[in-house]
């Protein structure tokens, strides 16, 4: 029986709350409309993206990392 790292859930609870963003954003702008405004909204999605994928790779890594042992 494996046991899995914590920090690979981590990892992948962080990507799908980036993701969400991502989406909610994608959205709002399409509305036409951003109830934060354009700018604010564009500098979420332009930050919730790479902390998405960067932190997805991460929870892959982690979790490779642990069935190679």
């Amino acid at each position: 029986m494996t046991v899995v790292n914590p920090k690979s859930y981590l990892y992948l609870g962080v990507a799908c709350v980036a993701f969400i963003a991502v989406t909610g954003c994608i959205f709002e702008l399409s509305s036409g409309e951003a109830q934060l405004g354009f700018i604010p909204t564009l500098i979420i999605l332009s930050l919730s993206i790479p902390l998405g994928l960067g932190t997805f790779i991460a929870a892959v890594k982690a979790g490779r990392s642990e069935s190679d042992e």
